[in-house]
C-alpha cells in the first residue's frame, strides 16, 4: 500500500510539473487539445500576434508559470518557452534531468524522430525560463 501511495504521489508530482513538454511540430489546434486534456491547470489561454511573433500563451491558475508555444505562419510550433517563478527552479531542474539528457549545468538535449532538440534553462532576476528548440 505504501508503494502504491508513493507511486501515485510521484505521478501527481510529475503531472504537475511537466508542462515544458516538447510539442515542436504540433499545430496550434493540436496544442490546444493537448493542453486541455493533459494540463487542465493551465486554463488561461490566448493567441498572441505581433510584428515579430505569433504564439499560443497559457498561464496556470496560480500564475506561477506561463507557457508559450511560438508558431510559424502556418501555425506549427517551432519552439516552446516556459517562464516560471524562481521558487520552482529546483523541482524544474529535477524534472529536466529525469526527462532529457543533461549536457551542461543548464542545458539538456532530446533526440526524437531523428531530430535533435536543445533545452536551455536561463535565470532572470525574478524568474527563470526553459526554452526548447530544434537544433540547427
Amino acid at each position: 500500500m505504501r508503494n502504491l501511495l508513493t507511486s501515485l504521489a510521484l505521478l501527481l508530482f510529475a503531472c504537475a510539473i511537466l508542462p515544458a513538454q516538447n510539442l515542436i511540430g504540433y499545430k496550434a489546434n493540436e496544442i490546444r487539445d493537448y493542453m486541455k486534456q493533459n494540463h487542465k491547470d493551465f486554463g488561461n489561454q490566448s493567441m498572441v500576434y505581433n510584428n515579430t511573433f505569433k504564439y499560443l500563451k497559457f498561464t496556470d491558475r496560480k500564475e506561477t508559470q506561463t507557457l508559450l508555444f511560438f508558431l510559424t505562419t502556418d501555425s506549427v510550433c517551432k519552439s516552446v518557452r516556459l517562464v516560471c517563478d524562481k521558487s520552482m527552479k529546483e523541482n524544474k531542474i529535477r524534472e529536466l534531468d529525469s526527462v532529457y539528457k543533461k549536457t551542461s549545468e543548464n542545458n539538456w538535449t532530446e533526440i526524437r524522430n531523428g531530430k535533435k532538440y536543445l533545452i536551455e534553462l536561463k535565470d532572470e532576476e525574478w524568474s527563470f525560463s526553459v526554452t526548447i528548440r530544434q537544433s540547427d
